[in-house]
């Protein structure tokens, strides 16, 4: 057995990717459509988890995506992508949006969301990734709370899966 590397969340980590809001990304309230946002958030946890993996990866889920303010034209978006936690060929990319006024540099928190992505290899089949190692204590703390949620995650599916198949 090949044992793989462990890496660190700052390995594939994205900060401040920045993302101006133009009047094609706006819905009939003049604010960003949230498909826009969602789209771009997902690219970026595809980067991180590939960055991980070292592997083409596909999402498999999305989680507690909340939009916690809207975004304006003219605005500004701030994207921070970082893996909060790694199983097996499974991963959990953290996301954190904010909208920047770019005249006044005013910044407010619009969106976080946590994805999970699975590595394939050359046969499209699921491979193992590297193992996470959490350096800071908000790192170590993403890790905990990454645990809990797979937990849920894997709890609600047998529950559903049960409903289908009694």
């Amino acid at each position: 057995m090949i044992e793989l590397n462990v890496k660190s969340p700052e390995d594939s980590s994205i900060e401040g990717h920045v993302y101006k809001i133009f009047p094609n990304d706006l819905n009939s309230h003049d604010t960003v459509f949230g498909g826009v946002i969602m789209s771009i958030a997902d690219r970026l946890a595809l980067v991180v988890a590939e960055r991980h993996s070292g592997n083409s990866c596909v999402t498999v889920s999305v989680d507690d995506m909340h939009f916690l303010d809207a975004a304006k034209g003219g605005d500004t978006l701030l994207f921070c992508a970082c893996i909060n936690r790694a199983w097996g060929s499974s991963m959990e990319i953290g996301l954190h949006v904010e909208a920047e006024n770019s005249f006044n540099r005013d910044t407010r928190h619009i969106l976080s969301a946590y994805f999970t992505f699975v590595a394939l290899d050359s046969d499209n089949k699921a491979c193992k990734v590297a193992a996470l190692l959490p350096q800071t204590e908000e790192q170590k703390i993403r890790f905990e709370e990454a645990g809990i949620r797979r937990q849920s995650r894997l709890e609600k599916a047998n529950k559903l899966k049960g409903l289908r198949n009694p």
